[in-house]
């Protein structure tokens, strides 16, 4: 089992999928096996959101595989896990969340330089199915101009 030094999780469908408005850092609440199981980077963020229960953030839906190594003490793989903000970031969400269309998705999962864990988080909208024919033929013109800017 290899525990890496920085680990990096990315959410790549989610810029695809949705458009922005803010973004921010948020540290969580795990156990034990959790964080060993996350250092040898064994997680996944892509079906993942988080939500209010009782004025408090989670994220759902986020994948942990089990410790190898882990006894009865193991956790389980999708539960809710708490996210940790100020009282005053929570409150702002809170209240942007309740516009129509908004929600707030997972973007990176990695641990800090002091060995904590944190998750990116990004208030965002939906993109319509134009937004991401743009998104596309952006991303093929980018392509595009590398190749060429390459062969000269």
């Amino acid at each position: 089992m290899k525990i890496e030094k920085t680990v990096n999780i990315l959410n790549r469908r989610a810029r695809f999928e949705y458009e922005f408005i803010e973004e921010m850092e948020a540290g969580m609440v795990l156990t034990g096996t959790e964080i060993k199981s996350l250092r040898s980077s064994k997680a996944s963020i892509t079906e993942s959101f988080c939500q209010f229960i009782n004025g408090e953030l989670y994220i759902i839906n986020m994948m942990i595989d089990e410790y190898k190594l882990g006894t009865f003490y193991n956790h389980k793989t999708k539960r809710e896990r708490k996210l940790l903000l100020h009282k005053k970031e929570l409150q702002k969400l809170e209240k942007k969340l309740k516009d129509a269309g908004n929600t707030i998705i997972p973007l990176k999962l990695y641990i800090n330089d002091r060995g904590k864990a944190k998750v990116w988080i990004a208030l965002g909208r939906g993109k319509k199915l134009y937004d991401k024919r743009e998104s596309i033929k952006d991303r093929e013109n980018k392509r595009n101009l590398d190749r060429i800017l390459k062969k000269s």
